[in-house]
């Protein structure tokens, strides 16, 4: 007899990815079948395992959508077939979702089921938007009430003559395309005309707008800025604390929408990174990095490591290649013996501490010249005149560090350990669309090779798209690429890292701030 599995109806937040519950993520790692809504940010999908079936069954007003009826009888089929379903809602499965309508059918069915609560869309606009909800002195009731009831109700359950004056804060949902009604039934039944309201859409995501308004002018300046669904609509007098609670519209990146071009894999902690400062990042990396064209070498380098003086470490992707392919032929950080190890940089370092290997030299400048000059001075500390140095590195790289190292007169062996691709077809397809469609404000480059491929990726326009954003380079040398191909780079890191280009973004649009202000 088939085991009966189970669903889970689990809320997603109001849409910061970060804002799911550590029980949310936990089961969306288990899930056999997502079941995800409109308003669920896509990252949260990245949470699901390998294999997972992940079906939209969105709704969104006046757009086809998923029926209710099919939704519920998939989620039934699939416990039934011995499944671990995630039905993933947007806020909380619960605060004016169809919750309740799906526990009732699985009941009915005799299908386990279990209910997650999430960060509710209420909640994360108080929190981002600087609009709380309650305050001591000022409101001690909030009423939360939707603006659009079931079709199937006869009559609206909303009594205004009550609702207008029965909270000293209400917080009205989907209430976007009845803005005006809605304002106007207020005044209508008590509400005073000059009473703050505010409007917040997309609340937690960095594309935040709030509106902040005297209850008779709201709906005509929400039309005028283009305001609409999905939106909250607050009205009392904790919408005048705004600006001593405000945080999220005021950090440096707020609204600035980021491509990250380095591979995905590597892309995660910066866009992280630029998120907590306010920035929505866009992942599209313009490299692959694959195998070298000649992967012999590089396992045979990692056979006789045994036999060299020195290492030198230029990139986390050289540092994962190198040890993969010592751990393909079955050994292990021992290989490494008493060779000097050298990272030319803060990240590389961090990659081959993450593999159990502490760098032995660490260059203060993280550039080839400056790692050739922190290597020699290693070596020549340890007595060793005539030093055998192993380069793992990409295929194309600047030779400053080889030659300077050669020329002191050591032995250098450069074995390239990967290859820079441009994207595949889908990738550049979708790089073309969004530079041409202005999706961005900021594009970054963290190599040289990011620069060069998406240079060729945008092809006879990249110049002419490039103009029309900002360029942030992680270096001299990324920006001195970025140049001899015609662009202007408006920002390039004092210090070559991720963390270091992030704080250049911060203080240039810091300064512009400032002098707009």
């Amino acid at each position: 007899m088939q085991r009966m599995g189970k669903v889970f109806l689990v809320g997603a937040g109001p849409g910061d990815p970060r804002l799911l519950t550590l029980r949310g993520r936990e089961l969306l790692g288990r899930a056999d079948v997502v079941l995800y809504d409109a308003l669920v940010h896509p990252e949260l999908l990245d949470f699901a395992q390998a294999g997972a079936e992940l079906s939209f069954v969105g709704k969104r007003g006046g757009q086809p959508s998923a029926r209710q009826t099919r939704i519920n009888q998939r989620m039934i089929n699939d416990a039934r077939a011995g499944k671990i379903v995630v039905r993933l809602k947007g806020g909380d499965p619960l605060l004016f979702a169809r919750g309740t309508e799906e526990i009732r059918v699985l009941r009915a069915a005799k299908v386990p089921f279990e209910v997650v609560p999430g960060v509710t869309s209420p909640s994360a606009a108080a929190a981002y938007a600087g609009i709380a909800p309650s305050h001591r002195s000022i409101s001690s009731s909030v009423a939360y009430i939707t603006a659009t009831e079931s079709p199937e109700k006869d009559a609206s359950a909303h009594d205004w003559s009550k609702l207008a004056m029965g909270a000293q804060t209400l917080v009205i949902f989907m209430g976007m395309r009845k803005l005006e009604s809605l304002a106007a039934l207020l005044i209508a039944h008590g509400r005073p005309e000059t009473s703050p309201a505010a409007i917040v859409q997309w609340a937690s995501l960095p594309k935040q707008r709030s509106l902040v308004a005297p209850l008779s002018e709201i709906a005509e300046l929400a039309r005028a800025e283009g305001l609409t669904s999905p939106a909250l609509f607050v009205v009392g007098e904790v919408v005048a604390l705004r600006d001593e609670l405000r945080w999220f519209d005021t950090l440096p990146l707020f609204g600035q929408r980021v491509l990250v071009t380095r591979p995905r894999h590597q892309a995660r902690s910066f866009s992280q990174r630029l998120r907590e400062a306010g920035a929505e990042s866009v992942e599209l990396p313009s490299i692959r990095i694959v195998d070298p064209a000649e992967p012999e070498r590089l396992s045979r380098a990692a056979q006789e490591l045994g036999s060299y003086d020195a290492v030198l470490f230029t990139s986390a992707n050289g540092v994962t290649r190198f040890l993969d392919a010592i751990g393909k032929d079955g050994g292990d950080a021992r290989r490494f013996g008493h060779a000097l190890v050298a990272a030319i940089g803060p990240q590389t370092a961090a990659a081959l501490r993450e593999r159990g290997i502490e760098a032995d030299v660490v260059p203060s400048e993280y550039r080839g010249e400056a790692a050739a000059e922190a290597v020699l001075s290693a070596l020549s500390a340890r007595g060793t005149a005539k030093a055998r140095v192993l380069l793992p590195r990409a295929e194309v790289a600047r030779e400053v560090l080889p030659e300077r190292l050669r020329e002191a007169g050591h032995q250098v062996d450069v074995v390239p350990a990967y290859r820079t691709l441009p994207p595949d077809e889908v990738m550049r397809d979708e790089l073309r669309r969004l530079c041409a469609e202005g999706g961005v404000d900021v594009v970054t480059f963290t190599s040289s090779s990011t620069v060069s491929q998406l240079f060729e990726t945008l092809g006879d326009d990249a110049a002419s798209l490039l103009s029309k954003v900002t360029l942030a380079s992680i270096g001299p040398i990324t920006t001195a690429t970025a140049e001899r191909l015609g662009l202007t780079v408006a920002v390039t890191a004092t210090e070559y890292t991720t963390e270091g280009l992030a704080q250049a973004l911060e203080a240039h649009y810091g300064a512009a701030s400032h002098e707009s202000e």
